[in-house]
């Protein structure tokens, strides 16, 4: 389902409404896409677009919570969103017979919503149990823990949730000021994806949109610092935790493909170095794969692992040793070509969500501000030289640059 015909337009407000019609399938993705996250806080507002985001579901003048949810869900659709580093998406998943119910309602939440008091009080008490939660969770939170000690005192490494001091220090008019900031129709993109015509698309939502005019600037400073090192924390776990990486490049950066083939090769699924050394050969992690993340001016490259206290030592060495080789060893041109296929296997494999797709649209516009065929990136990926390849990974798995978290027992 490599079908692609892709329009946009930016209207003279500046809200960009974008689309790719598939006339294959019988529904369509829809997002509202916010230019901001936990990168635009501040300490002390830390959580506020997330915060913001639980609360445009609290009523609106015309609906209910309750009704916000049903709207959608009755019609067999479904309703969410989500915050990031650095965007909030408010999307539906729906027929494409009921495209004008949805923008409706997602044009209700993102331009309407009434911000109660007593539901601004109860989420805070919901969000705080969220963190909490996360705080179990040590598979997840030590990822947070890496990206903050990779990028200290940078807003990069605050918490998309915030902490507890930061939520519990929020107050509805940081909420109000954030929302009256970041939410102008210079700084959003609506995005869909599926059986819909840009043309239908674009007068729904000139009819239902009405976010105010102009954008907040996003004046990005780069990490100052970014650290090295290794950072050992004690948790009330039963397993070891290791995350271990380096720095990135940026969604934008020629190189992000030569990243994500690394990635593949290092940790990209069960026929990957990590799962069938550790895992396989020595048996001492389950839970074992690497990972990338691009944002506007960096990224990051990592790998992370659970195992038993007592074979965390052997453990890490062998990760170490796994970052070693790919700087130091040459890279066979088969293992290279077989992580290419697998590489542009997983994106075409992708391709068959609409959502999938509607995010693609969403982050293209956002980071590189045009929309490209799934064809270029499999071209550039195709493109990509075992010398190439072998340049960035000494230069990336540089032992000066490399951070590693783990929480023990």
């Amino acid at each position: 389902m490599i079908f692609q015909e892709y329009h946009k337009t930016v209207q003279p407000d500046g809200l960009t409404i974008i689309s790719e019609y598939i006339p294959s399938v019988r529904s369509i993705s829809l997002g509202v896409w916010v230019k901001t996250g936990s990168r635009l806080e501040s300490r002390t507002s830390n959580g506020a677009a997330h915060f913001l985001e639980h609360m445009m579901f609290k009523g609106t003048p015309s609906r209910t919570p309750r009704e916000i949810v049903r709207s959608l869900e009755s019609l067999g659709g479904n309703i969410n969103a989500f915050t990031s580093k650095e965007q909030t998406c408010y999307y539906v998943e729906i027929l494409d017979e009921h495209l004008t119910p949805a923008i409706e309602v997602l044009a209700d939440i993102t331009c309407h919503s009434t911000f109660p008091e007593t539901e601004f009080r109860k989420e805070k008490e919901v969000i705080l149990d969220e963190i909490q939660s996360l705080e179990e969770s040590p598979d997840e939170l030590i990822h947070d823990y890496f990206i903050e000690n990779l990028f200290p005192e940078h807003e990069l490494g605050f918490p998309v949730m915030g902490t507890r001091e930061s939520v519990r220090g929020l107050s509805m008019e940081t909420l109000l000021h954030f929302y009256q900031t970041h939410y102008r129709s210079g700084n959003i993109i609506i995005s869909a994806a599926g059986n819909v015509h840009h043309a239908d698309l674009l007068e729904l939502c000139q009819r239902y949109f009405e976010f105010p005019a102009g954008h907040k600037k996003i004046s990005l400073t780069p990490p100052l610092r970014i650290n090295h090192g290794e950072f050992h924390y004690r948790k009330s776990h039963q397993q070891s935790h290791v995350c271990m990486g380096v720095p990135g490049v940026a969604y934008s950066a020629s190189r992000r493909y030569q990243i994500l083939l690394l990635n593949t090769i290092l940790g990209g699924g069960m026929g990957s170095r990590l799962f069938q050394n550790i895992r396989e050969a020595y048996g001492l992690a389950y839970g074992i794969y690497s990972f990338v993340d691009f944002y506007y001016d960096q990224g990051i490259i990592a790998a992370y692992l659970a195992t038993d206290p007592q074979k965390m030592e052997q453990a890490v060495s062998l990760l170490e040793d796994e970052f070693r080789n790919l700087r130091e060893e040459t890279l066979a041109v088969q293992e290279i070509e077989e992580a290419k296929s697998q590489l542009k296997g997983n994106l075409v494999l992708g391709l068959e969500s609409t959502s999938s797709r509607m995010n693609r649209l969403a982050m293209m516009e956002m980071y590189l501000g045009e929309l490209y065929p799934i064809d270029r990136t499999l071209e550039e990926i195709d493109r990509i030289t075992p010398e190439s390849l072998q340049d960035t990974a000494k230069e990336l798995f540089d032992p000066e640059q490399i951070l590693q978290v783990v929480f023990s027992p």
